[in-house]
């Protein structure tokens, strides 16, 4: 994982220099805008890079929709024999170069990138006071010091949601916006493409549209207000490619059987 520490690291680093250049000393309403703003093109850099994965998302999206009556069928021919059902269902994946799992590589590859920055942001501890710890990832003593105190509204971007005062209203506000972005994404995609008429894979969805808004309620207590900031300036990106997705991409009708 140090490998990543370093490049979100880097990044994070390379878009606060420039807003300071640019700002000059973006310091007003109780924010440091520079590493706001660092934080926020984090996520524009990150979601820059996952495009293509994500267009091929779309399409595996769009494929596996377009075979939903060809599974259909083969569930009501295999009824009861599971393992030949998911034998002709490999076959099927394999004969159409689709993949049931390319919907998921985006999200894969984003979580040890959230991983990552959580790392970094709590490495930026005020109260680390040995320069080689705060030297970690290629930060100079003199960025650890400026980021370790940087504010958000009033709210340092290291503290959490138990440190009270003023960080509880503005992670508050962070953790419902990240919950309302992820259930208004996940809503959108679901209905974009149906609920399914697998038991499991509509379980799956009723997780996806109900558990993760809940689990993201438990997270934002304990995450740092930087990463609740990346996570719901995420979220916002998300939701407006979803919006994009869905106008560029209407979906087709998919003709369904009995089964």
């Amino acid at each position: 994982m140090s490998v990543i520490y370093f490049l979100i690291s880097a990044v994070l680093l390379f878009w606060h220099s420039a807003w300071d250049a640019l700002l000059g000393d973006p310091h007003s309403l109780s924010t440091d805008w520079a590493w706001v703003l660092g934080i926020v093109f984090l996520v524009l850099t990150v979601r820059v890079a996952l495009f293509p994965l994500f267009l091929r998302q779309v399409r595996s999206q769009q494929a596996l929709q377009r075979l939903q009556p060809r599974f259909q069928a083969l569930r009501a021919k295999h009824q009861g024999d599971p393992q030949s059902l998911q034998r002709e269902l490999t076959e099927m994946y394999q004969q159409e170069k689709v993949s049931p799992f390319g919907a998921f590589l985006p999200m894969l590859i984003q979580f040890p990138i959230f991983i990552g920055l959580l790392h970094v942001l709590r490495h930026l501890n005020p109260a680390i006071t040995d320069v080689a710890t705060r030297t970690l990832y290629g930060w100079s003593e003199p960025q650890f010091l400026d980021a370790s105190g940087a504010h958000l509204f009033g709210a340092p971007i290291a503290a959490t949601f138990q440190a009270g005062g003023t960080v509880q209203i503005v992670a508050g506000v962070l953790i419902l916006a990240m919950i309302t972005t992820t259930f208004l994404t996940t809503r959108m995609s679901i209905l974009k493409t149906g609920w399914s008429e697998n038991p499991q894979q509509r379980t799956v969805q009723k997780i996806m549209l109900y558990g993760i808004p809940l689990s993201l309620l438990v997270s934002g207590l304990i995450f740092p207000v930087g990463v609740i900031l990346y996570w719901t300036t995420q979220n916002v990106f998300a939701l407006g490619q979803q919006i994009w997705l869905n106008r560029r991409y209407p979906a087709t009708a998919v003709v369904t059987t009995d089964g």
